[in-house]
């Protein structure tokens, strides 16, 4: 047993100090970004990212992400894989866990939930795991890595740097970073286990860059400002659950609340994914995750420009020319409160 004394930093922790900007206006502001992965594909686009959770990583929902240059990663339970139209679209990626069905059918050119013609048009696969620490998971990148050399691989969730490095050099390009920090995840409460979110993000960065990898921040943004954190902290992709959610995008039906319309969001670890997925939580488990309704928040394209806004907004506030440049331009002061909530806290 050993405590670790340095401070770790979640974005409520912090804000970005401001700095001389030449800068005139936020149209000046890049946010598209160009990757270039080691087996030689290339990406361009704004590297925000809908989370493939069941209510957010619908066809709907990365319709509209992809209009706007953005990813979606498509939930692994979608029942109704996209139609011929869909298939080029390079803004999708598909998502798999290590379960004997998705394993089985990601590796097997002709399986069962993924056929060959769908995979050839996709160019992004995302490895998804709730611990991403076990031998077992490298293995799986290992496997995936053997038998699809041309993807662009994403795979987690980690929190550490040298979690980070083994999921890379086992052949992910992409590692996603987030152990308990998400709006429904109740990981860090059940188990005691997690990372605040900017510290990881900072430490996996470094590390991953320093192989010529990437990293996709994953939860705990809260607000526009939260992502642009991120980004600033070292993030090269930010993924998002609970901020897209409760939009018309979202899977699942407006319910009555209050007399308000809302929608139903759900950790992918809660009872209630496990109810839908599983036949119930097995009796070797706990849940982490919960079940919230949310406001019903209507298109998503709203919530996308007040996104983008505040993205230009803090790359003005900075002097960040391009969304790359953000990591740079980017001090952060610890503080002890960001809002003045005497009107609320929206």
């Amino acid at each position: 047993m050993r405590i670790e004394d340095d401070f770790k930093l979640d974005y409520a922790d912090v804000l970005i100090r401001p700095k001389r900007s030449e800068l005139t206006s936020r149209k000046q502001v890049e946010l598209h970004r160009t990757f270039q992965f080691p087996n030689g594909r290339v990406w361009t686009g704004i590297p925000i990212v809908a989370a493939n959770m069941d209510t957010t990583g619908t066809i709907e929902m990365a319709r509209v992400m992809s209009e706007n240059d953005m990813l979606t990663c498509l939930s692994k339970h979608i029942s109704t894989w996209p139609t011929d139209e869909d298939y080029e679209d390079a803004n999708m990626a598909i998502s798999f866990g290590m379960g004997d069905q998705d394993a089985m059918s990601l590796l097997t050119v002709d399986g069962a939930l993924i056929t060959s013609e769908y995979a050839m048009y996709k160019d992004f696969i995302c490895l998804d795991v709730a611990n991403g620490y076990t031998q077992r998971f490298i293995d799986f990148v290992k496997d995936v890595r053997t038998h699809w050399p041309e993807k662009i691989i994403i795979a987690g969730n980690v929190a550490t740097s040298e979690m980070t490095e083994a999921l890379l050099l086992a052949g992910a390009d992409i590692i996603k970073v987030g152990i308990g920090p998400g709006s429904v995840c109740t990981t860090r409460k059940v188990s005691g286990v997690g990372y605040p979110q900017l510290s990881a993000v900072m430490e996996c960065a470094d590390a991953a860059h320093g192989l010529g990898g990437f990293i996709m921040a994953d939860g705990g943004c809260q607000s526009p400002g939260d992502i642009a954190k991120a980004f600033g902290g070292g993030a090269d992709f930010v993924m998002l659950g609970g901020m897209l959610a409760g939009h018309d995008e979202c899977a699942g039906d407006v319910i009555e609340h209050n007399g308000t319309p809302h929608k139903r969001f759900y950790g992918m670890s809660s009872d209630t994914a496990m109810d839908i997925h599983s036949g119930g939580v097995a009796t070797y488990r706990a849940t982490e995750g919960k079940t919230v309704i949310v406001p019903h928040k209507g298109a998503v394209s709203d919530t996308i420009q007040q996104i983008l806004g505040g993205l230009r907004s803090a790359c003005t506030y900075t002097g960040a020319r391009r969304i790359k440049d953000l990591p740079k331009c980017c001090t952060f002061v610890r503080v002890n409160r960001q809002l003045n909530t005497v009107f609320g806290d929206e």
